[in-house]
C-alpha cells in the first residue's frame, strides 16, 4: 500500500509536469462557453415570456430552452477537453476513490434523468412518494428532481424536497396518475348496533353523490380506463360510489368507497362529513357514540 505522503507527492509531481498554459486557455474557454449559452438561455426565456401568456406552456418552454442549452454547452466543453483525455484520466487515477465515488454517483443521477425523461416514470405536476416522501413534482432537472410535500389531507405543507434522481433505481415509485388521474378513498361511519343500517347507507350515498366533484368522476373515469388499459392491464367493474357493511365489536361500520382527485380528497372529505354531521343532527343518520 502507497503511503498517503507518497501518494500527494505524485499528484504534485504530476500537476507541475502539465501544460500549464494549454490548460488555463482550455479552462477559460468552457467558463467562456458556459456563460455564453447561459446568457442565450436567458434571452430567449426573457424575450419569450412576453408572448407566452399562460404559465404552465411558459414553465415547460422555459425548462426545454434551459435543457438544450445545457446539452450544447456540455457537447462543446466535452469536444474541447477530449485531447486532454488522457491527461485527466490518469490525474483521477492518482486521485483517491473518494472523489471518483462522488463521480459515480453525479453520472448516475445524469442517466437516472435520462431515463426519467425517455421513459416518464412521473412528469411534472404528478403526485408521486418516493423514499417515503409524497408530493407533486414541480421541477426536474438532470441531477435531480424536486416535490412539494404533502401531509395532511393530502394537501400541500410548503416544504420543496429535493431528491436525487437515482432514487428512481434504488426506490420504491408509487404515482397517483399514472393510468389514470384518479384514486379510490374511503371513510368510514360508525353507527349504532340498532341503526337502520339501509336506510343510514341510503343517506350517505346521497351525500356523496350529491357531492360535485365526486358526481362527474365516474363519466371521466370511463374514458381514462379506456386509454389506460392500452398500457396497463387495469380495469373497474364498478365506478359509482359504494358502500360496504361490517360490525365491529359494538358498533357497525359503514365503508363509503369512492373515486376522487387526490389534490381534492380534503375539501371533498370535509364536504361530506359536514353533510353527514347536519343529517346526524337532524336524526336522519344514527351515528355512534359511546
Amino acid at each position: 500500500m502507497v503511503p498517503c505522503g507518497v501518494k500527494r507527492m505524485k499528484v504534485l509531481n504530476y500537476l507541475l509536469n502539465l501544460n500549464n498554459k494549454e490548460y488555463l486557455i482550455a479552462f477559460g474557454r468552457t467558463i467562456f462557453i458556459y456563460i455564453f449559452f447561459k446568457l442565450i438561455s436567458y434571452i430567449i426565456v426573457y424575450i419569450s415570456s412576453k408572448f407566452i401568456k399562460k404559465s404552465k406552456n411558459r414553465f415547460i418552454f422555459h425548462q426545454s430552452v434551459n435543457t438544450f442549452s445545457r446539452c450544447v454547452s456540455i457537447i462543446l466543453i466535452t469536444l474541447l477537453w477530449i485531447p486532454h483525455l488522457k491527461s485527466i484520466m490518469t490525474l483521477i487515477s492518482i486521485i483517491s476513490a473518494g472523489i471518483t465515488i462522488a463521480i459515480r454517483d453525479i453520472i448516475l443521477n445524469l442517466f437516472a434523468g435520462y431515463y426519467i425523461k425517455i421513459k416518464k416514470p412521473f412528469k411534472l405536476e404528478d403526485r408521486i412518494t418516493i423514499n417515503g416522501i409524497t408530493g407533486d413534482v414541480v421541477l426536474i432537472n438532470h441531477l435531480s428532481f424536486k416535490l412539494l410535500e404533502v401531509g395532511d389531507g393530502e394537501q400541500s405543507n410548503g416544504l420543496i424536497v429535493n431528491v436525487p434522481n437515482s432514487f428512481v433505481f434504488s426506490n420504491t415509485l408509487k404515482n397517483y396518475n399514472a393510468g389514470f388521474k384518479y384514486i379510490w378513498d374511503e371513510i368510514v361511519v360508525r353507527l349504532n348496533m340498532n341503526a337502520d343500517v339501509e336506510k343510514n347507507k341510503k343517506e350517505i350515498l346521497n351525500i356523496i353523490n350529491s357531492n360535485d366533484v365526486v358526481s362527474e368522476i365516474p363519466k371521466k373515469m370511463q374514458k381514462e380506463l379506456k386509454d389506460a388499459s392500452m398500457d396497463y392491464r387495469i380495469y373497474y367493474n364498478y365506478l359509482e360510489p359504494v358502500i360496504y357493511t361490517k360490525i365491529n365489536e359494538d358498533h357497525i361500520e359503514l365503508s363509503a368507497r369512492f373515486l376522487v382527485h387526490p389534490k381534492k380528497i380534503r375539501i371533498v372529505e370535509d364536504d361530506i362529513w359536514s353533510s353527514i354531521l347536519k343529517k346526524y343532527q337532524s336524526k336522519k343518520i344514527d351515528l355512534f357514540t359511546e
